[in-house]
């Protein structure tokens, strides 16, 4: 069966089912060269009902109270919530990287240093060490946008999403445990973090935190976590000020209470919907320059990049292999299964989730370990995932040396039966063949992605938080 769509539909691929759907590469090239003539009209009377793309809808986005955003500030950037007062969400979320940090694998508690200048730690093991000496799993993701109500599935392998069979209305690492009353999944996931312990809780013997989490992983965390918080007048204020009726003192504070509070802040600080792209769907012809517009054609056409790249956040939201080259540990040493983890099911095997582009510029290391280490090499591995992933180049992986992980990061790289299975699992059509310059469209097309106020997030720091710990980096074990 053959059927032809507009633009954000995907081919099918690995287990699709009995419906195939192949993007006509002509059709949309056609539709595309009509709305770099007539954008605003395509935008306006087609957008929504055809698939063919429109600006994103303010309506889509939350509008969360001031009250909310501002307690939301204070805990996204105070080492408080950490288990040695060590780490915040800030640190690895750094809106000095546009939300990242730079690195192909993160560093949690063990490192010190922010972004690409942080360390791998000292390498001393417990019980000495406060804290965990590895890396983490995967590269960071970027915070844009999560508070569009499109984005309900979270983390690279979809770990946390909406689901509205289950009881507390979402699917998470806690399963029953998640206490009830959260509305979004940006919000569920804002109060994880805190009980890894590589990423923020530290290693039990070290911090009542860590040591709850030996009794139960989430809630003895969470339980802990809300009486530090409520032991701190300031925050109890905060609290009761972002949810009157529901926090009249202390003993109120609830973990739901903070995971809505982080991820109001998210939702309206990251928010980016403002690049020449967007600007240019809202009608502005000379928005983005003539390359990449011609790049716009070619990624919604004979590229194939919208087969998941598609929509207004270049996103479908869905799980794909790629071929990505496995560095680092993953979440399966020596390799990374992906959404296999989380379904159980092997067809997910190698599957992660198809990132948002949106100010994909600035957020490199590129891939769910950061294999790519610049836009042109990860766009050149998509035109052919085998050959890249054969002849893939190491000194791209940003991992900050230490000698015993430095032994560990290529691991599965040097298995030939790793690397022989995620071949064997690419979804991506046969190699396609591009010319430099269309490459070089490409590229310009995503610059053009960028929302010029996501190069400048500093205004997103406050001057202090309620637990009185410095803001900038704290040293020592």
């Amino acid at each position: 069966m053959r059927e032809t769509l507009s633009i954000g539909s995907r081919p099918g691929g690995r287990n699709s089912g009995s419906h195939v759907f192949i993007l006509d590469p002509r059709v949309l090239s056609a539709v595309l060269c009509a709305w770099l003539l007539f954008p605003a009209p395509l935008a306006a009377q087609n957008g929504q009902q055809r698939g063919v793309l429109g600006p994103a809808q303010e309506s889509d986005f939350r509008h969360p109270p001031e009250t909310l955003v501002t307690l939301g500030q204070a805990l996204f950037f105070d080492k408080e919530l950490s288990g040695n007062r060590n780490i915040s969400c800030a640190t690895c979320h750094s809106p000095v990287v546009a939300t990242v940090d730079g690195l192909s694998i993160n560093i949690g508690t063990g490192g010190q240093g922010l972004a690409v200048l942080r360390d791998a730690g000292t390498g001393v093991v417990p019980p000495l060490a406060k804290d965990p000496q590895g890396r983490g799993s995967r590269n960071m993701t970027p915070l844009f946008n999560l508070g569009h109500k499109q984005f309900t599935k979270l983390f690279w392998d979809g770990r946390i999403q909406v689901n509205h069979a289950h009881p507390s209305g979402f699917d998470t690492p806690a399963g029953l445990d998640l206490p009830m009353g959260f509305e979004h999944a940006l919000d569920a996931l804002s109060i994880f973090a805190e009980t890894d312990r590589q990423e923020m809780t530290g290693e039990p013997g070290t911090n009542e935190l860590a040591d709850a989490s030996l009794v139960h992983p989430q809630i003895g965390v969470w339980n802990g976590l809300v009486a530090r918080l409520g032991a701190i007048p300031e925050y109890v204020g905060l609290f009761a000020a972002a949810f009157p009726g529901e926090v009249g003192g202390p003993g109120d504070i609830e973990i739901v209470h903070v995971g809505k509070a982080i991820g109001a802040f998210q939702a309206a600080a990251f928010r980016s919907d403002n690049s020449p792209f967007d600007r240019y769907l809202r009608g502005e012809r000379e928005a983005m320059s003539t390359s990449a517009k011609k790049g716009m054609v070619l990624f919604y056409g004979r590229a194939g990049c919208a087969s998941c790249h598609s929509g207004v956040f270049q996103t479908d939201h869905d799980f794909h292999a790629i071929g990505m080259p496995q560095i680092g540990p993953g979440f399966s040493p020596p390799e990374d299964f992906g959404r296999e983890g989380f379904t159980g099911d092997e067809a997910d095997r190698y599957r992660f989730r198809t990132p948002s582009l949106r100010n994909t510029a600035l957020t490199g290391p590129w891939g769910h370990n950061g294999a790519f280490n610049s836009l042109r090499a990860v766009v050149e591995h998509h035109l052919d995932p085998v050959g890249s992933l054969m002849n893939y180049d190491r000194t791209q992986a940003v991992l900050p040396s230490r000698a015993d992980l430095d032994a560990l990061d290529f691991v599965a790289l040097d298995d030939p039966n790793i690397t022989n299975a995620i071949i064997n699992a690419i979804e991506i059509d046969p190699p396609r063949h591009l010319h430099e310059r269309d490459i070089d469209d490409l590229i310009d097309f995503l610059h053009a992605l960028t929302d010029p106020s996501a190069g400048d997030l500093r205004k997103m720091v406050p001057k202090r938080v309620p637990s009185g710990l410095p803001l900038a980096e704290i040293r020592g074990f």
